[in-house]
């Protein structure tokens, strides 16, 4: 049971360099908090050659081993590390995909949701489109390899709809685009000469790229023997950049739009802190996402900070189900208490978001346990009410706890002294970015794309069962 918004995907792509897909792999590790689910990567060595590709169900470390790299040659390379958001999680899911077209070889990775991808399926089945997968990203591919029409492959971009940055790989170059309201994050970097795209400019630390710049909203970056140019085929609208990047996916050492991650979380904590101040012994911060804003939150106030609960970062999955003597293992697991330090104080708890409020909840039970004298929540950002349709897999909307109960009723079911959530323009003030640059639909329900109102996760595999339950009567293949 997922009890925060879940990841969504990372991207990286290396043009013009003789180990591209090391750095690739390299790139997909410091993209690994984005997706957890699978990874892969795809290389080619030329405009001759077949593409090279190693993907599988896992983290990067468990998916890629030397042997696989050495047998990913080239100096061009695109990876991507998943979370579902689009697809169920499975092997034929894994990204990149890849297909051999009129155009030649094609391999596409995507960060987002393509809000209008059931209607675009259908179309493209009923002119003899075969799908192998039930995720939203292969429908990019089968739009490019259709023939070339008015506007060739840019007119054929601009029919998708929603959240997308994405990588493609073709025979000769590699493209890097951003949907016209840059939804999800991507950067440009350049690394020994050769150039870098990536979700998050934490990819290009780790290899020792330079970070160019970021990818504006709706433009395509062609890399090719010939360098790099843009084009901006989209039809320009209002800026609609994901708000809850800087609150909880993006890694805290990225910069975004010229701001640093750390830094907005920081002042989001110290105006959390002028919102709903509390009188406390210290500041406790729920690892990791939760560390910036506590710190915030402790020097707006003077509050000592201590990180008293530890996380494990080794669990990976257990297999083997706990008996029932050991209560709320999967949350304990994750994080443990230092008990000697909250005993007969006023904690101050910061985390970033409550969802289903369970989680939340066994922290303040396990510091009640402890002896914690007085326990007081504070979260990061606005309660969370309505679904998103762009790439967070967040549980249906009336599963979530600010749906279900005030704040009154919340504080009682946690079990907390007070409660007390960022409000929307405080939280936006913390990033010092006009409010109208961000999507903050799951705060406020304002949707800046329409969406199918019949959408989830599950919706192409959905639509196929329902094509194998056709009646009897209707008309066969044979």
């Amino acid at each position: 049971m997922k009890h925060k918004p879940t990841h969504e995907c990372g991207v990286f792509a290396v043009f013009g360099h003789p180990d591209a897909a090391l750095l690739t792999y390299y790139g997909l590790f410091a993209l690994q908090h984005r997706g957890q689910e699978s990874a892969g990567i795809v290389s080619a060595k030329g405009s001759d050659s077949t593409f090279q590709q190693h993907k599988g169900m896992g983290l990067v470390s468990q998916v890629f081993k030397m042997d696989d790299l050495d047998e990913l040659k080239g100096t061009r390379a695109i990876g991507h590390v998943r979370y579902s958001t689009t697809g169920s999680s499975t092997a034929k899911n894994a990204q990149p995909f890849v297909v051999d077209t009129n155009r030649g070889q094609l391999a596409v990775a995507h960060n987002g949701n393509l809000v209008n991808a059931a209607q675009l399926r259908v179309e493209l089945e009923a002119k003899g489109s075969i799908f192998q997968t039930t995720v939203d990203s292969e429908i990019v591919l089968h739009l490019l390899a259709q023939p070339r029409g008015d506007g060739g492959a840019l007119a054929a971009l601009r029919r998708i709809e929603g959240a997308f940055s994405i990588v493609l790989m073709s025979e000769r170059e590699i493209i890097g685009f951003r949907d016209p309201h840059g939804f999800r994050p991507l950067c440009l970097g350049k690394k020994d000469g050769a150039y870098v795209l990536a979700s998050e400019s934490c990819a290009f630390d780790l290899i020792q790229a330079q970070f160019v710049r970021d990818i504006e909203p709706g433009e395509v970056v062609i890399i090719d023997n010939g360098g790099i140019r843009s084009e901006f085929p989209f039809r320009e609208t209002r800026s609609a950049f994901c708000i809850f990047e800087y609150v909880y996916f993006a890694r805290p050492d990225s910069n975004i739009a010229g701001v640093n991650v750390s830094d907005v979380r920081v002042r989001m904590g110290r105006e959390l802190a002028r919102l709903h101040p509390a009188e406390a012994d210290l500041v406790v911060p729920v690892p990791d996402s939760g560390i910036f804003a506590a710190l915030g939150f402790s020097e707006e106030l003077g509050i000592p900070y201590y990180p008293a609960f530890v996380r494990n970062h080794y669990i990976g999955r257990t297999f083997i189900q706990p008996s029932q003597s050991i209560r709320d293992f999967n949350v304990r697991v994750k994080l443990n208490l230092i008990t000697e330090i909250v005993k007969d104080k006023r904690v101050v708890v910061v985390d970033d978001s409550i969802v289903r409020g369970t989680t939340a909840r066994s922290r303040v039970v396990t510091l009640r346990e402890a002896g914690a004298k007085e326990v007081h929540m504070r979260i990061s950002c606005p309660p969370h009410r309505f679904a998103c349709y762009y790439g967070i897999d967040f549980p249906n909307p009336d599963k979530l706890l600010a749906n279900q109960c005030t704040m009154e009723e919340i504080r009682k079911y946690l079990g907390a002294d007070s409660i007390g959530y960022l409000d929307l323009e405080g939280m936006i003030r913390a990033t010092k970015r006009p409010g109208n640059d961000f999507c903050t639909a799951c705060f406020s329900g304002d949707y800046p794309v329409g969406f199918d109102a019949e959408f989830d996760k599950l919706i192409m595999e959905k639509r196929a069962r329902r094509v194998r339950l056709l009646d009897n009567e209707e008309p066969r293949l044979i």
